[in-house]
Parts: structure tokens; sequence; C-alpha cells
């Protein structure tokens, strides 16, 4: 089997151009590929680890990946699958962002002369001249084209504001650019991004007469692609100080029973044969499918130290144990301690778990929220000084979430 049937086989590949070729090409290593990614914060998200873990497996198989740094782009804001326009960001809030990308994606890609390479299109986009922009690409692009594009069409009854209708173009002038400059020959994305996708393989056609190719690939599935990385609200950041490694790995043990050999399939490294077994597996089998992937996944991101202090703690911690020692903490400070305790909505507060006073008021009143295994009814509630006797108490929300507060 070679790469591209091993991407098909494993669910990745939803459409494609000129597919003989691709697979031939993807297959023989000669595939110079970019995937890009906008810089809207300081960490990459569960959200990008399909683009990572594909990007490895196809630079594993011999073929050269290009990480697009979006340093142009999310100067303007994609307006694919969107409801609203993207908060504006500074220059310098991009190029932070941009910072940070890089020393993420080495853990997936290796980077240097021959392999991948990284490059940001604030390169080339920022110093465009209006005007030569449109007498160079804009007699390519048809309005009534433009228009009919599904992520267009989502926006046009909300707005869509011209800021947001040039992103296509730009997009479409990031493949055309990387062709001409960097001999790359195919480009992957999500499939909310095809129409983008489709403008930059008919603008190096019609510019340059020649043959491009344009791919792209399902984050896990249509409706779940979007949601991919968020979880309660929260994001879920590959970046350890944002996301602990065992908040990471509390996010891909939770995943529902019907997604979770769909998310081994497409995420993971393990052999497509160990898998199809799996598939075969039922009711409690698949508590060990979701271990499985959350082991597979953090230790992917963190390392396997980390990943293994994860699982114990999880385990630990479920079998009731009482086994704290790898379990998310924050520690407070005595200012933040009144004469008579600690407010439970602050604690949740600092401790993360909330995003505000009134998710926090709303979690506590559904019976959502104990105290070492003492459920809270009242959003006034003040844990005890006496309760931190032992230096700690362990706040649960929910039936999975954990967390120490060390006083």
């Amino acid at each position: 089997m070679g790469i591209y049937e091993e991407l098909v086989a494993r669910g990745l590949i939803a459409q494609v151009t000129n597919e003989s070729e691709i697979r031939e090409m993807i297959n023989s290593g000669k595939a110079n590929f970019y995937i890009g990614f906008d810089c809207t914060a300081d960490s990459l998200t569960a959200g990008h680890f399909m683009a990572l873990t594909l990007m490895k497996r196809l630079q594993m198989a011999g073929n050269k990946p290009i990480a697009l740094i979006g340093g142009g782009t999310t100067m303007i804001g994609d307006p694919s699958g969107r409801t609203d326009m993207r908060k504006m960001l500074t220059k310098e809030d991009i190029d932070h962002n941009a910072e940070c990308f890089k020393r993420q994606m080495e853990r997936f890609i290796e980077f240097g002369e021959g392999k991948a390479q990284m490059v940001n299109n604030a390169e080339w986009l920022l110093n465009l001249n209006y005007v030569d922009l449109l007498r160079e690409v804009g007699a390519c692009f048809s309005v009534n084209n433009m228009l009919r594009a599904e992520c267009y069409k989502q926006r046009m009854e909300k707005g869509l504001s011209f800021l947001e209708f040039n992103y296509m173009i730009m997009q479409s002038y990031d493949f055309y650019y990387l062709f001409k400059e960097y001999g790359c020959n195919m480009q992957f994305g999500g499939d909310d991004q095809w129409s983008n996708m489709l403008g930059g393989t008919e603008l190096i056609r019609k510019k340059l007469g020649k043959d491009a190719h344009a791919m792209t690939i399902t984050l896990l599935t249509d409706s779940q692609g979007k949601k991919m990385g968020k979880t309660a609200g929260n994001a879920v950041w590959l970046d350890a100080n944002k996301t602990s490694p065992y908040d990471f790995y509390q996010y891909w043990r939770n995943v529902a029973d019907g997604d979770v050999l769909k998310c081994i399939r497409m995420l993971t490294f393990l052999p497509l044969e160990q898998i199809d077994e799996m598939d075969k597996w039922e009711g409690s089998q698949l508590n060990k499918a979701k271990e499985i992937l959350a082991y597979e996944l953090t230790a992917l991101v963190h390392g396997t130290e980390e990943a293994e202090k994860a699982q114990a703690a999880a385990k630990a911690i479920f079998a009731g144990g009482g086994n704290s020692e790898n379990m998310p903490s924050t520690t407070l400070s005595a200012e933040d301690f009144s004469e008579e305790g600690l407010n439970i909505i602050d604690a949740m507060i600092k401790a993360g778990l909330v995003n505000s006073r009134g998710e926090a008021r709303r979690l506590i009143e559904q019976g959502g929220v104990s105290v070492d295994d003492v459920k809270i009814t009242a959003p006034a509630h003040i844990i005890p000084l006496a309760d931190f006797e032992k230096g700690y108490v362990i706040i649960k929300k929910g039936k999975k979430v954990f967390h120490k507060i060390i006083k």
C-alpha cells in the first residue's frame, strides 16, 4: 500500500483534483506541498492536529512539506465556516504568534535543507501594490463564481465585508507565488477551503499555462472538523502552559464512543492492521480504545514521559485512589483567601475551570461541582480554611474534570 492509499484508508481525503497524477506524485515522494496556518493565537490547537500529522506522514514517505505561516492573510481574516468577522490583530501580535507556531511545528516536522520549509506569506502579501495586484490577478477571478462559493454564501446573510471577500484572492495568490518561487506543486486544506484552493489552481493555469494540483482533507468529519480542538467552550491548546498534558489527555480520553476509532485511524500512527482489529471492539473495550487514543496523541505532543504521567493520574483518580500527584493544579497566594476561606466561584475561575462567574454559577446550581467529593449547591459557598490543612483541596467539575487547588 502506497502512502496515498493509506491516506484514503485512514479516511483523510474528501476531494481531489487530478487524482491519478496526485497518487503517483505522493507515492513516489515527488510532492512539494503546502498547508497554511493563520496566526490567530499564540498556540496551535487540537484543531491543527490533522494538518500536522498529515505533514508528518507525507514527509516520512519522502515528500517535502511547506508550512505556510499566514502572517499576511491573518491580517484579513477568512470567512470560511464563520458567522462573524474575525478579530483584527496587530502586526506585532501576528509576528509573536508565528514564532510560537514555529516552535510547536518542529515537534512534528523535520526542517532543514532538502527537508521541510517554513515560510511566511507576509513576505509577499504585505508588499503587494494594490493596482498591480488588480492588473495581474483581478482579471482571473469571476465575481459570480466567487459568490457561489460556500464560504461566501454562509456569510452573505450576516454581512460579508470587502476585506473578507479578498481572502480567496490572497490564498489563491499564495499557491501561485509558492508554485513560482518554491516549486510547490500541491496544496492541502480542510474541506471548507475547497473553493479557495481551486482559485489558486486556476490562477496558476491562467497565468502560467501549467498544471497544478489541489487536494483537500477533512478534519474528522464535516460536522466535527470545525468543533475539533474545543471542549466546553475552551480551546484545547498544544502549548502545555495553556492546556496541561493531563487536560490534553483527558480531552481525547473523553471523545464520544462513535468517534474514537475514527480519531485513532486519522490521527495516530498505529498500523492500519491493528486499527482494523480494534474496529470490532464494543462496550467496555471502547474505553480501552480511548485510553490508547489519548496516550498516543499526548505522547506526540508532550512526549512519552508526560503521556505516562497523565495516564497514571487519570487511572488513579477514576479508580478512587486519591492519587493527585500528576493532577492539574493551581497554587494560590494568601491574598486569594479571606478570613473564612476561599469562595468556590473564585477558585474555579483562578483554576481556569470556567470562563466566567455566570458559567460557574450555572454549573454549581445544576449540581456539577464538588469539593473533596462533597457536592456544592450554593454559588456563595466558601471553602473553609480547615479544608486546606492537608495543603490542597480537589475541585471536581462534572464527572471527569479534576483540579487541585493548593494553598
